[in-house]
């Protein structure tokens, strides 16, 4: 059973910069895809940044682009975002999802953390 534990979120001035970590329980962390994603209050769950398992596949939403990065530490099994120029339109839960494969699908990942929230204010 796969378990996804983020942390690192919290409240930021705009402009100020966050990490968000997420650990992974299991096996199947170093051959698995992963990615995040935000829910901001009456929206739905949008993809921000997805790594694969070797880290030689990066994607970003054009939202986040030159902003956001993401990488992770098979070693460690853990992934980061690393969040930086934030805006107050960044608000939003954020969670890390695993899949098999690579991919930017929401409905494609199989894991889900529980979400850690992130605040910007203006």
């Amino acid at each position: 059973q796969v378990q996804l534990v983020e942390s690192g979120g919290g409240l930021v001035q705009a402009g100020g910069s966050l990490r968000l970590s997420c650990v992974a329980s299991g096996r199947t962390f170093r051959t698995s895809a992963m990615g995040w994603f935000r829910q901001a209050p009456g929206k739905d769950r949008e993809f921000v940044a997805a790594v694969s398992w070797g880290s030689a596949k990066i994607d970003y939403a054009d939202s986040v682009k030159g902003r956001f990065t993401i990488s992770r530490d098979n070693a460690k099994n853990t992934v980061y975002l690393q969040m930086s120029n934030l805006k107050p339109e960044d608000t939003a839960v954020y969670y890390c999802a695993q899949a098999s494969k690579y991919t930017i699908s929401r409905d494609e990942y199989d894991y889900w953390g529980q979400g850690t929230q992130v605040t910007v204010s203006s």
